[in-house]
């Protein structure tokens, strides 16, 4: 229909423009930005390295609170008993056991079939962990052996956080080969473990000999499960429950049956499955971990990080425990793991990570002094009453952690590639 110059179209029932205005047609143009941000959410969840940029922001979050009107509150939350034990108690000692659950899961895994199964793959990180946990203890010790020391808390830098490491590290993209940070993953479990072995023989109290041998006796039947061929995982879960329950009464720390039942969960598949994508290790670490990753260790950031600096002074600093917590984390393992790589490799033990140079490897080193999940929760064992000790500890670990990563990172960030094509062997 033709119309007047000047007059007013009519809007046609069916028109591209009263569709282009209908809910139906706004609900269609919003669905790729919906997709969109669900694709960034996914991505994120998926990244290995997502959980380091989670706990930072949960440790940042408690430094805020804890000096914020809501520090009462906080404190108190912390301490409200549930079920007989404090709110701190059970994230400590039970949510934590699942940590320990996944930690002890990847430590099997990789050792088995992953980047630790054979000798000529763990050397090179397992000299290094070896190294980075004694060159701190060292350290500590050192400032802790005077009439105001404690020399107990020698392990608390000897650990690795390999979720804050590897967040930091993800921050630098493809600066960093990925090489490094293989070696970096394979160097933190293996720092795991020596921090579960060292939670285990230096870190129990009174130990319940009835209480233990029942935890014995419900190991021994995991491991009848596992040799009889059972793949179903609620076995392993019940029983693990009650292995949780008898080792927090025998006076071995709790989180320690997590990797009790970690070891004896089979990573063979049945026999119906084609690979090992099916079997109860590979299924249960998929299910725990983002809850590990996620939710668990950022509320145990939140819980254990909140350090009030009222009164704090560089006085403060500079006492024994807060000193040698954060010389052992800034110095000692950075020192520690690059003069041992740089050893192994001149000594044709081992080879250097692909594509990395000298100046890359000491930027991992430095990272390696990020100590935050580990550091803290030994930290709590050793000064299990003493609540000054606790602020002086965490101050410890911030402070050294803090350094570790600006200084790793800015190194790291700073650090030129190397030539794109294989290091030469050191090995002559």
């Amino acid at each position: 229909m033709l119309r007047a110059p000047g007059e007013p179209q009519k809007r046609r029932r069916g028109s591209t423009l009263s569709r282009k205005r209908s809910p139906m047609y706004e609900n269609q143009a919003s669905q790729p930005k919906v997709h969109k941000a669900r694709l960034i959410i996914r991505q994120f969840l998926e990244n290995s390295s997502s959980g380091g940029i989670v706990l930072i922001a949960a440790a940042l979050l408690a430094l805020l609170v804890a000096n914020s009107p809501l520090h009462g509150l906080y404190v108190d939350g912390l301490a409200a008993y549930i079920g007989g034990l404090s709110v701190l108690h059970w994230v400590n000692d039970g949510l934590m056991a699942l940590f320990f659950l996944m930690v002890g899961l990847e430590i099997k895994r990789e050792m088995i079939d992953g980047q630790l199964s054979t000798w000529s793959r763990r050397i090179l990180p397992g000299s290094a962990a070896i190294g980075g946990m004694i060159g701190p203890a060292v350290i500590y010790l050192a400032c802790n052996l005077g009439g105001n020391g404690q020399p107990g808390g020698w392990a608390i830098p000897a650990a690795t956080d390999i979720a804050f490491a590897l967040g930091v590290l993800s921050l630098l993209g493809p600066r960093v080969p990925m090489s490094l940070k293989v070696f970096l993953t394979a160097l933190a479990i293996i720092d795991d473990l020596g921090a579960v072995i060292i939670i285990a023989l230096f870190y129990t109290g009174n130990l319940d000999a009835t209480a233990l041998g029942a935890a014995g006796v419900v190991t021994a039947i995991l491991i009848g499960l596992n040799r009889s061929g059972v793949r179903a995982l609620s076995p392993y879960l019940g029983l693990g429950a009650v292995l949780w329950f008898l080792i927090l009464r025998s006076g071995v720390h709790a989180t320690l049956a997590g990797v009790v039942l970690a070891l004896t969960i089979p990573l063979r598949p049945g026999p119906a499955a084609s690979d090992g994508t099916d079997s109860p290790l590979h299924r249960l670490e998929h299910a725990i971990m983002p809850w590990v990753t996620f939710a668990i260790v950022p509320v145990f950031g939140f819980a254990n990080a909140g350090v009030s600096f009222a009164g704090t002074s560089l006085a403060s600093l500079v006492q024994p425990v807060p000193l040698g917590i954060a010389l052992g984390l800034f110095l000692g393992k950075q020192s520690a793991i690059f003069l041992t790589v740089f050893a192994v490799v001149r000594l044709g033990w081992a080879d250097l990570p692909l594509h990395a140079t000298w100046r890359q490897v000491y930027g991992v080193s430095l990272l390696c002094g990020i100590g935050f999940t580990m550091s803290l929760f030994i930290g709590l064992l050793a000064f299990p009453d003493s609540p000054a000790m606790q602020n002086d500890l965490k101050l410890g670990v911030i402070l050294g952690s803090v350094l570790s990563a600006f200084s790793g990172a800015l190194l790291l960030r700073t650090a030129r590639p190397a030539a794109e094509k294989a290091v030469p062997s050191a090995r002559r």
